[in-house]
C-alpha cells in the first residue's frame, strides 16, 4: 500500500494545504514564486507515479482511488485560490474567465458523480486521450496563473494563462460530454 507512486500521489494531496498558504496573498510575488515552483513539482510527480506503478508492476487500488482525486483536489483548491484572492487589478481569474474556470470544476464534480454511479453497476469509465490532453492544458494554464503572480509585470504571462485556460475549458465540456453519453447508455 506504501509503494513510492502511492507515496507521490499522497504527496500531491499534502501539497495542496502549502499551495494555498502560498497562494492565500495576492500581492506577494515570493509566495506565487514558491507557489509555482511546488505546484510544477507536484505535476511531475503527477506523471512518474503512474509511471512508475505500471514500470514496477505496483498498480495497486489505492493508487487508482486516489490519483484522480488528488488532480480534483488540486485544481479546485488553486482555482478557487486564484478567484478567491481578489485584490484591485491583481485578480488572476475574474470577469468572464470565471465561465471557464466554473466549467472546469462543474466537470470534475459531474464526471466522479458519475463514475460512482456507474462504480456501482461494475461499469468502468476509462480516461480518453483527449481527458488527458485537458488535464495537461489545465496544469499548464493553472501554472502560467499562478506564475503571472509572481510576475505580474509580465502581463503575457497571464494571457497565456487564460488562453489555456479557455482551451482546457473546451476540451473539459468535450470529454465531459463524451463521458456523459457513455453514461446515460447505462441508466434506465
Amino acid at each position: 500500500m506504501l509503494t513510492l507512486p502511492n507515496l507521490l500521489t499522497l504527496s500531491r494531496i499534502v501539497a495542496v494545504p502549502l499551495l494555498v498558504g502560498l497562494l492565500w496573498w495576492p500581492r506577494w510575488e515570493f509566495g506565487f514564486g514558491v507557489a509555482f515552483a511546488l505546484y510544477c513539482l507536484v505535476g511531475v510527480t503527477d506523471y512518474f507515479d503512474g509511471y512508475l506503478a505500471r514500470a514496477q508492476g505496483t498498480v495497486s487500488k489505492l493508487g487508482i482511488f486516489l490519483d484522480p482525486i488528488a488532480d480534483k483536489i488540486m485544481v479546485a483548491a488553486v482555482i478557487l485560490m486564484l478567484v478567491g484572492t481578489r485584490h484591485d487589478d491583481t485578480a488572476l481569474i475574474t470577469g468572464v474567465h470565471l465561465i471557464a474556470a466554473l466549467t472546469i470544476l462543474l466537470r470534475e464534480i459531474a464526471v466522479s458523480g458519475l463514475r460512482e454511479f456507474l462504480a456501482g453497476l461494475q461499469v468502468s469509465l476509462p480516461v480518453s486521450q483527449l481527458a488527458k490532453w485537458k488535464t495537461t492544458l489545465q496544469f499548464v494554464s493553472l501554472g502560467a496563473l499562478i506564475l503571472a503572480g509572481a510576475l505580474p509585470t509580465l502581463a503575457w504571462i497571464k494571457l497565456v494563462g487564460l488562453v489555456c485556460l479557455w482551451g482546457a475549458a473546451a476540451l473539459t465540456a468535450i470529454t465531459g460530454w463524451d463521458y456523459l453519453r457513455v453514461g446515460l447508455r447505462h441508466m434506465d
